[in-house]
């Protein structure tokens, strides 16, 4: 503002009028014309917030950069995101409940929030969760693995029947090799209740565990799931115009990229599929 006002006003009232010393004025200006030294930075974080769906916080933007072998420390990280508005979504919502009642004995907690695994295949988490968007609703049924938070396999329909956990379910079991017996864990929704659930379970040997009535905590891990996917995906953008299978679309196109390309801290920076990858689990 003083350098547009020196062709009218002298520089020195001015100084005196605000106060300022004529060093700090001159310091002040030598520090505005001073080039960024972060600018390729700002270039490139803005590229990784873009690329992976504008998910990343500052600690995944610093894991991120860490795989290019760029270091850089995760205060800067955070205050050049904060000055280029890099802010990821976060909402909280109303779960979907498939609960219907005590239509059968309900099975024991195996899991007691205990959502740690040595290795695939020892404890998965299931449940459903709702989409709403102009064209109608759909519905998520994946399979989580304790391990690695890898999504074993996933359904994704308009209608939250049967054939939306079995088929899950089918190409989940598909996925087990030698004498992996894992413990499914699940809420106390019908669909874990219905008999052709509980046959699944029996003939491939697995082992029921259900969470207590009403008791979120219970399958923390898979809402936690659905937490950081809506988030990522679905809340804050606009979906009139998109239909149910485009948005069906969209979705599994997620979950591909949240296997494969989605950094997790815990994981050391990597995705589960990385993860995997780096203990020679898969190929």
């Amino acid at each position: 503002m003083i350098d547009a006002l020196k062709t009218i006003y002298p520089l020195t009232s001015m100084l005196e009028n605000l106060n300022l010393a004529k060093s700090s004025y001159y310091y002040h200006r030598s520090q505005s014309v001073l080039p960024d030294k972060y600018a390729d930075l700002r270039v490139l974080l803005k590229e990784i917030f873009i690329e992976n769906r504008s998910s990343y916080g500052y600690r995944r933007m610093h894991a991120a950069l860490k795989k290019q072998h760029i270091i850089v420390s995760e205060k800067v990280i955070r205050r050049i995101m904060k000055e280029e508005q890099l802010t990821v979504r976060s909402i909280k919502k109303k779960k979907y409940s498939s609960y219907a009642g005590e239509i059968t004995p309900a099975t024991p907690n195996h899991i007691q929030r205990n959502f740690k695994a040595e290795k695939p295949n020892e404890k998965w988490l299931t449940d459903i969760t709702e989409f709403r968007i102009s064209a109608g609703k759909i519905y998520l049924s994946p399979i989580i693995d304790c391990f690695d938070g890898a999504v074993v396999s996933w359904t994704i329909s308009t209608q939250p029947n049967a054939e939306l956990v079995n088929s899950m379910f089918d190409q989940a079991l598909e996925t087990l090799s030698g004498n992996s017996k894992p413990i499914v864990h699940s809420d106390r929704g019908a669909h874990y209740r219905w008999p052709g659930w509980i046959k699944r379970i029996k003939t491939n040997g697995l082992t029921q565990s259900m969470s207590k009535k009403g008791c979120s905590p219970d399958n923390s891990a898979c809402e936690g799931f659905f937490g950081r996917l809506k988030n990522e995906f679905y809340y804050g953008l606009r979906w009139e115009n998109t239909s149910t299978d485009e948005f069906i679309e969209l979705l599994d196109d997620y979950l591909h990229w949240y296997n494969n390309k989605r950094i997790k801290i815990s994981l050391g920076g990597l995705s589960p599929i990385e993860y995997r990858k780096n203990l020679g689990l898969v190929a």
